[in-house]
């Protein structure tokens, strides 16, 4: 179920805390660990996280705590999605469309091809 965020443009570090279900220390320590993780800091030092930063954390608790990834495993899998969203986002709109329809096509040849068999 995915959690709905409030619609603001910076959260401090104690609501996202709240948010997602972790000790600010526990934020600090992730932004060391994670190289994606970049909040931004106010001229006060306070760090302003933005609604991916949040999204970004959620995702890291879903993947450490209820799929048991370790740190590496869990920085590893980020690395590797961001990958994957790259990829799709060189396709012109054209492109991923096709590809899409091509993939369907596959998939009901091989559904008739069982079928046949």
């Amino acid at each position: 179920m995915a959690q709905r965020l409030p619609d603001k443009i910076y959260f401090k570090i104690g609501e996202v805390g709240e948010i997602v279900g972790v000790e600010p220390y526990v934020l600090r320590y992730w932004e060391t660990e994670f190289e994606l993780l970049k909040p931004s800091k106010a001229p006060s030092r306070h760090r302003l996280y933005k609604k991916k930063d949040v999204e970004l954390l959620l995702e890291i608790k879903r993947l450490l705590y209820s799929e048991g990834f370790t740190i590496e495993g869990a920085r590893k899998r980020l690395k590797e999605t961001k990958k994957e969203e790259k990829t799709q986002l060189k396709l012109p709109l054209a492109d991923q469309k096709y590809k899409s329809a091509l993939s369907k096509i596959k998939k009901d040849l091989q559904s008739i091809r069982k079928l046949l068999s």
